[in-house]
This record gives structure tokens, sequence and C-alpha cells, in this order.
């Protein structure tokens, strides 16, 4: 009985044996093949990081995280070079996926189609006098240095408004910033003019009419037995008179040898009348900027022919109009 026992299992040791070798080169087979068939493939394929945005493939690269690291890259340029922010409406995704080694991986290439989705804008600073953009700068202290540099220097000789407007632009290209010294130049030189059209401080932005000037300050002529006290404007019946400055009206309607007449008090103890109207359009106690519209040409009161008599008072006493416009 031992015997049949020990026989049994020593069948069964040969056995186990046996199939064991058999399993052990058939799992050697196994990966020797599996190697072969990884070597083939891998000879032949990559794996790569596909990179597409909203939807469509631009491309592929190698290392996803370094082409993060670019793109973060592209975030840092905000508030240098005048870019303001940087944002990127489509976000890139990314598919680990297998190519061939014909297939071109351009790192490169996938980035400059990301930057080409990238919306970027641009931040200027431009340098206003009255509301108007004079020059356009590409700091905000160039901007600063220059108000404070013109307020200084004007401070005393006529009225403005200097102040700053920041500029955004998502293409660069709306803009073009000139130099410190540039800027500097173009808004001295506009309020260079602005001091030599001012009187007692009060700039002279418009011409009220354009016209052929038929009497001069301080003129004799039979129509009046008193010198000139002001300019005579001829131009055609109906000619729209605009304000030469900012101001209030003070007086619109019929006074003696003016005829119609607008009076405007333009601060500083300037008052500027326009006379011998053939319509009013404006009325007491209206506050009007220079170009305003205020009345229309024509040949009221002591008149002798369609024309504008446009006269400069300060402190209530006549002053020679053509030493600051129709000069």
């Amino acid at each position: 009985m031992n015997y049949h026992k020990r026989r049994v299992t020593f069948i069964l040791s040969k056995q186990i044996k046996y199939y064991t070798k058999k399993t052990f080169k058939l799992l050697i087979l196994i990966a020797i093949a599996l190697l072969i068939i990884f070597f083939i493939f891998f000879s032949k394929y990559q794996l790569v990081c596909e990179v597409s945005i909203a939807g469509e493939n631009i491309g592929y690269v190698k290392d996803k995280n370094v082409l993060e690291d670019q793109i973060q890259e592209l975030y840092s340029k905000e508030g240098t070079e005048n870019i303001a922010f940087v944002d990127f409406p489509e976000v890139p995704e990314y598919r680990l996926t297998f190519v061939s080694h014909d297939k071109e991986i351009n790192d490169t290439e996938v980035l400059a189609k990301i930057e080409e989705s990238a919306k970027v804008t641009y931040e200027y600073y431009a340098v206003t006098l009255n509301g108007k953009e004079q020059s356009v700068v590409a700091s905000l202290d160039e901007a600063e240095k220059i108000v404070a540099e013109m307020k200084e220097k004007y401070k005393d000789s006529v009225k403005f408004t200097i102040g700053i407007n920041k500029l955004h632009s998502e293409n660069g290209k709306e803009y073009s910033p000139v130099t410190l010294a540039s800027a500097e130049k173009k808004v001295s030189t506009e309020l260079h003019k602005m001091e030599s059209s001012s009187v007692n401080g009060v700039y002279l932005a418009q011409k009220p009419i354009t016209g052929i000037i038929t009497s001069r300050f301080g003129s004799m002529e039979s129509i009046r037995s008193f010198p000139h006290n002001g300019l005579d404007i001829a131009a055609p019946y109906g000619t729209k008179i605009k304000s030469a400055t900012d101001g209030k009206v003070i007086f619109s309607g019929w006074q003696g040898s003016y005829g119609n007449l607008v009076i405007v008090d333009c601060g500083n103890g300037v008052k500027i009348y326009y006379g011998h109207c053939s319509k009013l359009l404006t009325k007491a106690g209206t506050k009007v900027k220079a170009g305003d519209i205020l009345a229309e040409v024509g040949s009221t009161g002591n008149s002798n022919g369609n024309h504008l008599h446009f006269e400069i008072q300060i402190n209530g006493i006549s002053v020679n109009p053509q030493k600051y416009i129709y000069k």
C-alpha cells in the first residue's frame, strides 16, 4: 500500500516538473515574441502628445509639460512690451497617441499656432489737451512726466486741461507710440500755439466764421464817430457763427448799434461780442463750448452789409482781436 502511494506521488511529481518546464519555455517564447513585437512596433512608431484647439489638431509634441511651461511664459509677458493681458479663448487639449517616426514633431510650430490663438491686449497712454489726444507714449511714467512739465511751464499763461487716457489695442497696431522727446515737443508746440492765441488766459480755439476782414480794430470810418472797437468780417447772409471759446452766454438779444447781439462771458474778465446777427440761436444762461453755433451772419443795427462784428473786451476794455485770432 505504501509502495503504491509512493509510486503515485512520484508520477505526479514527474508530471508537474514536466509541465512546469513546458509552461516556463512557453512563457519565455511569449516574452521573446512580445519583445520582438515591441521592438518592431517602436521601431516604426513613437509615443507623442497630440495637441488640439477647439477640437482641431494643431500638431504633436514630445513633452506636454515643456509646452505648458512655454505657454506660461506667454502669460508672463503681461506688463512687459506694452502687453496688458494675454488670454487664450480656447484651452489646448492633449492626448497621448502613437505616430510613425516619419511624422514631424515640431514643438516650435505648435507653440506658434497656440500664440496665434491667443488674444493679446496692448496698453498705451495718450496725453490729452482739453480732451483731445496729442501724443501717444509707451508708458504711464512718460505720460505723467509730460503732464507735470507742461503744467509747470504754462501754469501762468493759459487755461488748459491736460490729462492722460489709457488706451487698449488688441493688435498693437492701432497706436504708434512716439519717444518721450517727440511727445514733449508736440504737446509743448500745441500749448505754445494756445498761449499765443489766448487773451488773459482764455484760449480762442475757434474762428467764429471764415470771411474777409473789411474793418480792423481802431480804424476810423464814416459809419461811426469813434475808432472801431472790434473786427468786421464779411460773410454771406445766414453763415453760422461759432463760439470762439468756452464760456457762458450772458446776453442774446437786440442792443442798439450792435443790432442782434450775443455776448459770451469766457472767464478771467474776458467777454466776446458777436454783433449784427440776422438770427440768434442761443439764449442767456447757456453754457457753450468753442465751436458751438451762436447765431447767423446778418446786417442788423448800425451796419452797411452782411458781416460779423467780433469784439473782445478785458474787464470792459476792448482789445485788438488780431493779437490773438485772425492773425
